[in-house]
């Protein structure tokens, strides 16, 4: 363990008036509160805190932050008090230490709603003071480092909860250094074969060609300093986490892989970091489309940099990034940047950003979303990579990497996003799920009385976007959508043996984290919910949503010798209610109990059969005929039929009954699972801006057993 000596020591590198009487008082009582408790490798539990303290040094962060790590355990596992604490080391510690014990208390591997809300109160404290994540994370990053003494099953559900959660979390926050690090002991564990492979690869490839990193180094040297340029030039092998990614998003064996050795080049000017670029690539080649100029356009959290990929010596790819000194400070640091001392004082870097202007970009327009749609967008914002785009006049607007026109347009305002009817991409029109680039002019095109379409979900990546479609569609098809849903509900409700009763419904809309029950009918009536989820939350035991119905035999009622065929004229979905009439030579054919073909056999009650559809989940092999009435403009039908395959429904016949010039009227024969699937895919096609009508057609006369 370090000693408390030691500790001020490390400290004192940075700041010489740090206040060595109150971390040595911190250090004694935090000592004092954890006497005699023990971590799983046997050592004195307070070993931990310290440790989590000398990590924050490396950080060169103020003395609250270190005395916070040392006391972050107290009030949770020791006799300590918020009180005591507040007390003996002042408000701002005492809060603190306190919003370190409430996220430690969040289970953020837990089940998604849950880890929804936790999500959020996570976002929430780290707005209150940022600080409260970097101790956090320091404390994450030594439980990884020291995992080994855990049970198994225990180091693996961390390592995963590491990797999701707190690994892209510190990425996000700018701190590179640390995300590589989490993601590497998180591998460790959760995949310690491929690791281990990719090392025995690293070893033989020196083996074969020598120590790379040393000669490339050695290389970029010898070029500035024949240029008279100074600076520090630092060459490693990437992380076998980072290797294992790239092998498997790209799809590539090892010996295929390039670009697995990293260079940066740290000099004292901006001026020279486009100068050294300009000699990096006089003398190799430059790799194209791998160049980005994270200075003239700096990331959110303030990192500055030059990255350009070039072939080296013997063709191999490595990367070179170029920077300044307080450039590769903010980006060692990232967020942090901000506390960082530097001979006793608080370092004013140009390039740090302000960590409440950054928390709020990352949170803005949270507080209006739910629960699951908060848990998207953290997801998105912390997972997400960069591209610039201009506005006409020449402003930047950041997206992340496969955004579109639509993402832009809500970047820019709600309102002008849901008015988009189109886009111009470096003055050329272009479709509205086109992947923006670096560089690329965009132009918004509105129009009056525009309103988003539900398909835009898929278009958009950024849970702003998302968030704001999803609120202008329930706002404005929430009577539509409740009344659809209360029907879902109804019949999911019903194959139980249940009723879908107003209690029923508030009280899976509190289970849902959902605010009441008319907002629960809403969210099932726009498919963002499932009637099936809803039944299986009140009803677990019951649920059966997820058995497989057998597809020969989907009805109940039928004697072993009796076979069954859907009616033509009505063609009834499972989750209908239906009759069956028996036909000599034809078995049993199922009716909808509203088929007006019925009435043919009222006064012939014995051919009628009670017939009732098998709970669970059908087979999508039941065909019904919907009459499409859409513009006759390019592009149209093949939009259409991916929006029906978007929703797993299979065309097995389209007949065109009308063409005009302006409009098609065609009757699509698609095969559904149920009438919930019909339900969610007219509401799709009902949606859609160039679909000027959907229904269901029954024809009557159609034999009923044909």
């Amino acid at each position: 363990m370090i000693d408390v000596e030691d500790l001020i020591a490390l400290v004192r590198l940075y700041n010489p008036h740090t206040n060595a009487a109150l971390i040595r008082e911190a250090y004694a009582y935090g000592m004092k509160m954890h006497e005699g408790q023990f971590r799983r490798s046997g050592e004195p539990y307070f070993t931990h805190p310290v440790a989590v303290a000398a990590i924050l040094t490396e950080m060169r962060l103020d003395d609250a932050t270190l005395i916070t790590a040392l006391l972050h355990d107290t009030i949770e596992d020791t006799k300590s008090t918020y009180t005591e604490v507040e007390r003996m080391f002042g408000y701002e510690v005492a809060e603190l230490v306190d919003g370190v014990t409430k996220l430690t208390n969040l289970q953020l591997s837990s089940t998604e709603s849950k880890q929804a809300e936790n999500f959020r109160k996570l976002f929430f404290a780290m707005s209150k003071d940022l600080r409260v994540i970097l101790v956090k994370l320091a404390d994450r990053l030594h439980n990884m480092r020291t995992i080994r003494s855990m049970k198994p099953e225990k180091q693996a559900q961390k390592a995963r909860e590491t990797m999701e959660i707190y690994a892209p979390l510190a990425g996000r926050m700018g701190m590179q250094w640390m995300r590589e690090e989490l993601e590497d002991l998180s591998f460790r564990v959760l995949n310690p074969e491929a690791r281990n492979s990719i090392l025995r690869r690293f070893i033989t490839l020196q083996r074969e060609s020598g120590d790379v990193v040393h000669v490339i180094t050695n290389d970029i040297r010898t070029l500035l300093e024949k240029a008279g340029i100074e600076a520090n030039v630092y060459g490693r092998a990437k992380k076998p986490y980072s290797i294992w990614r790239k092998m498997q998003e790209k799809d590539l064996a090892f010996s295929r892989l390039s670009d697995i050795y990293g260079f940066r080049v740290i000099t004292d000017t901006m001026e020279n970091c486009y100068a050294v670029l300009g000699l990096v690539h006089q003398r190799w080649r430059a790799v194209p489309g791998r160049f980005k100029d994270y200075i003239s356009q700096p990331k959110q959290n303030g990192y500055r940099s030059i990255h350009t990929t070039v072939s080296g010596r013997d063709g191999k790819r490595v990367e070179v990034q170029i920077r300044t000194r307080e450039m590769h400070e903010v980006a060692e640091a990232g967020v942090a940047a901000h506390w960082s001392y530097k001979d006793g004082a608080r370092t004013v870097n140009p390039f740090a950003v302000d960590p409440a202007r950054w928390i709020a970009q990352l949170t803005e327009r949270l507080e209006e979303a739910d629960h699951n749609e908060f848990l998207e967008h953290v997801k998105l914002e912390m997972y997400q990579d960069q591209v610039f785009c201009f506005t006409p006049k020449g402003d930047v607007v950041q997206l992340p990497r496969g955004a579109t026109p639509l993402d832009y347009a809500y970047a820019i305002h709600t309102r002008i996003g849901n008015a988009c009817v189109s886009a111009k991409v470096d003055g050329i029109r272009v479709p509205l799920w086109t992947r923006l680039k670096n560089g690329q002019s965009v132009e918004i095109i509105t129009a009056e009385g525009q309103k988003p379409q539900a398909t835009w979900i898929d278009i958009v990546v950024t849970g702003r976007a998302k968030a704001a479609i999803r609120k202008s569609l329930r706002d404005e098809d929430r009577e539509r959508f409740v009344k659809l849903g209360r029907e879902l509900a109804r019949v999911s409700f019903e194959r139980l043996g249940k009723k879908a009763t107003d209690k029923a419904l508030e009280t899976a809309a509190r289970t849902l984290s959902l605010p009441d029950a008319e907002e629960l009918l809403a969210r099932i009536g726009s498919a963002e919910l499932t009637a099936q989820k809803v039944v299986a939350t009140l009803y677990p035991e019951l649920s059966v949503s997820n058995t497989e119905v057998d597809e020969s035999r989907p009805v109940a009622g039928l004697a072993d010798d009796q076979t069954f065929h859907r009616a033509s004229c009505c063609q009834p979905l499972p989750g209908e209610r239906i009759v069956g009439i028996t036909y000599r030579g034809r078995g049993v054919v199922a009716h909808a109990i509203d088929c007006p073909v019925l009435e043919e056999y009222g006064d012939q009650p014995a051919r009628w059969i009670d017939l009732r559809w098998h709970p669970g989940r059908h087979a999508a092999v039941n065909t019904v005929s919907l009459d499409i009435t859409m513009a006759n403009h390019s592009g149209v039908l093949g939009r259409i039929c991916t929006l029906i395959g978007d929703r797993q429904a299979n065309i097995s016949d389209i007949v065109f009954t009308d063409k005009k010039p302006d409009y098609y009227r065609i009757l699509f024969d698609v095969d559904l699972r149920d009438i919930e699937h019909l339900h969610t895919l007219m509401m799709t096609l009902d949606a859609e801006t160039d679909v000027a009508r959907v229904s269901r057609r029954r024809d009557p006369s159609r034999k009923p057993g044909s």
